[in-house]
C-alpha cells in the first residue's frame, strides 16, 4: 500500500494504533495550540521531537539532545535574559509509523517546535501543507545564519524543495559494500576486496557460499524493509546500471537497466540462493540483518555509513548490535557499476546519498526562538559535541575538516564515496514510486517473473505520475 500523506491521515483506525505505540503525540492537549507554550508572561517552553530515544533507536541523537544541547541551550539563554525550558520528546519506533506521528500533528495543528524528518519526506509534507520555508517560520534571521556558509548547496538540497530551504540536514552519507574479513579469509576472498562489477559480487557471494557462512549476500529488498529497501538496494543497483530514478524530467519505468537490477535480485535471491528471501519480508528483517552481520553469519551487506557508526558501533550504549572487533573484522568498500564505466556519468563505482534533517513547525507559538534553538543545534560546538557519542560526516565544512580524520572509515566516505554518489530526487511523487519499486523487488524475490514485476512496475508508476512521465524506453 502505497503511503502518501492523504492515505495516512484518512487511516483513522491504523492512526491510533500508531499513536497508542508511540505514546505522547508531541502536541498539546488543545489541537489548535502550536508546539511552544509561552506559559503566559512565564518562562517559554520548547519542544524538539526526533526519531531517537535513549538505549534503542539513534540512541547517541539522544542522549547528545538531553545531556548536551538542552542544558547548553538553556544556560546560553539564561546568560542573555530569556529563561527558555527545551522539552524533547523521544520516539524510538519504525520510520513509517514516526512518519505517521509526525504527519498526524502537523496535520491537527500541534507537534513539537522542531521536529527530526527524514530529507525524502520534505516535498511530500510541503506540498501538503504541514512544513513551510526556513524563513517563513523563523523569519529574516534564518538568512542570516553564517552556518550557510559552511554547508555546501549539494548537502542544503537535502532539506529543500523547490528552491526553497525547509530544514537544516544533519549531514551526508554514502552506500558501500560491507565484509566480514574474516568469513572471506575462510572462504579464499581477499582482505582488501573491491569489486569491480555485479559479477564479481556473485564470484563472492558463491565462494562465500561454499565455505558455510549462512547468508552470502545482503541486498535489502521487498516493502517490509521500506525505503531501506530503495536506498540500500535498489537505487545503488540503478546507478550502477547508468540510470537513475528521475532525469530529465521523466520517472523510470520498464526499462532495460530496470530490468538489470531485477534480474540481478533474482540471481542473488532465487536462482542461486545466495541471500535468505524469508528475510526480505519480515517486518523486523532489516534489523535482524544486521544482528546477524554482526554474529558473522552474513558475509557481504550493502548499506550506508549508519550502519558503521550506529548499529556496529562498539562503544558502550551506542551500538544495537555491536562489534567489539569492528575495526579489524569488518571492512568497507564501494559498490562497483554493473561493469566498469557502466555507471551514471561513466563512473566504475557508484553510490546513494540521503539523511535527515530538522524542520521548524508552522504551527510554534515561538517561531523565532525556535529558529535560535535550531541553529544552536547546528553550531559547530554542537557537532562536536554530538561526535563525542559517535561520529558521523556532518553538514558543516569547517567541522569535518576536524572531526573526520580520527575515523577512516568516514573519511573513506567523505574521500572515496561522496564524490560519486548520486541522490533522490526531491519531489512530492517520490515517496509512492520508492514503493513501487520495492514492490516489484518484493514480487522478485517472491520468485515471480522478472518480465511481470517489470510490467506492474511501469503500470503502478504511470498510475503515479502519468504515463507521459515515464521513461519505458
Amino acid at each position: 500500500m502505497r503511503r502518501n500523506l492523504a492515505a495516512i491521515i484518512a487511516g483513522t483506525a491504523a492512526a491510533a494504533l500508531v499513536l497508542g505505540a508511540c505514546g505522547n503525540d508531541g502536541g498539546s492537549d488543545d489541537p489548535t495550540d502550536g508546539g511552544g507554550d509561552t506559559g503566559g508572561d512565564g518562562p517559554v517552553t520548547l519542544t524538539i521531537t526526533l526519531n531517537a530515544i535513549a538505549g534503542g533507536k539513534n540512541a547517541a541523537e539522544a542522549d547528545w539532545i538531553e545531556n548536551w544541547v538542552i542544558p547548553e541551550f538553556e544556560a546560553a539563554m539564561a546568560a542573555d535574559g530569556t529563561e527558555v525550558t527545551v522539552e524533547f520528546e523521544p520516539q524510538g519506533v519504525d520510520d513509517e509509523d514516526y512518519k505517521t506521528k509526525i504527519s498526524l500533528d502537523l496535520q491537527s495543528g500541534g507537534g513539537a517546535d522542531i521536529i527530526g524528518m527524514d530529507g525524502i519526506w520534505v516535498g511530500e509534507f510541503a506540498e501538503a501543507g504541514y512544513i513551510q520555508p526556513l524563513t517563513a517560520v523563523g523569519g529574516a534571521a534564518v538568512d542570516d545564519w553564517d552556518g550557510w556558509d559552511q554547508i555546501s548547496e549539494a548537502v542544503q538540497n537535502a532539506l529543500s524543495f523547490n528552491g526553497e530551504r525547509y530544514g537544516i540536514p544533519q549531514g551526508a552519507d554514502g552506500r558501500v559494500l560491507y565484509y566480514n574479513k574474516d568469513l572471506f579469509a575462510a572462504a579464499g576472498l581477499p582482505e582488501d576486496w573491491q569489486p569491480t562489477s555485479w559479477e564479481e559480487i556473485l564470484e563472492a557471494g558463491r565462494a562465500l557460499a561454499d565455505s558455510g557462512v549462512p547468508i552470502p549476500l545482503q541486498i535489502n529488498a521487498g516493502t517490509a524493509m521500506g525505503e531501506a529497501t530503495t536506498m540500500q538496494g535498489l537505487l545503488p543497483l540503478l546507478v550502477g546500471t547508468g540510470a537513475e530514478v528521475y532525469a530529465d524530467d521523466q520517472w523510470i519505468g520498464g526499462t532495460d537497466e530496470l530490468r538489470e537490477v531485477l534480474e540481478f535480485y533474482r540471481t542473488v535471491y532465487v536462482d542461486e540462493q545466495l541471500g535468505d528471501a524469508v528475510l526480505q519480508q519480515e517486518a523486523s528483517g532489516r534489523d535482524t540483518s544486521f544482528a546477524q552481520f554482526a554474529a558473522g553469519e552474513i558475509g557481504v551487506l550493502l548499506e550506508g555509513d549508519y550502519f558503521w557508526r550506529s548499529v556496529i558501533n562498539p562503544a558502550e550504549g551506542v551500538g544495537t548490535a555491536p562489534m567489539e572487533n569492528r575495526d579489524e573484522v569488518v571492512g568497507y568498500t564501494r559498490i562497483p557499476a554493473t561493469e566498469p564505466g557502466s555507471g551514471i556519468n561513466g563512473q566504475d563505482f557508484v553510490s546513494m546519498s540521503g539523511g535527515t534533517g530538522r524542520v521548524l513547525n508552522p504551527n510554534s507559538e515561538n517561531p523565532e526562538l525556535a529558529w535560535e534553538l535550531l541553529a544552536f543545534m547546528n553550531s559547530p560546538e554542537a557537532f562536536e559535541a554530538r561526535a563525542a557519542g559517535t561520529l558521523n560526516i556532518t553538514p558543516r565544512d569547517d567541522v569535518n575538516a576536524e572531526l573526520l580524520s580520527s575515523d577512516p572509515m568516514l573519511t573513506f566516505v567523505s574521500d572515496e564515496v561522496l564524490p560519486i554518489t548520486a541522490y533522490r530526487p526531491g519531489l512530492a511523487a517520490y515517496p509512492e514510486v520508492s514503493i513501487a519499486l520495492q514492490e516489484a523487488t518484493e514480487a522478485v524475490v517472491a520468485g515471480d517473473p522478472v518480465d511481470d514485476a517489470l510490467t506492474d512496475y511501469a503500470d503502478a508508476v504511470a498510475g503515479i505520475v502519468g504515463e507521459e512521465n515515464v521513461n519505458n524506453d
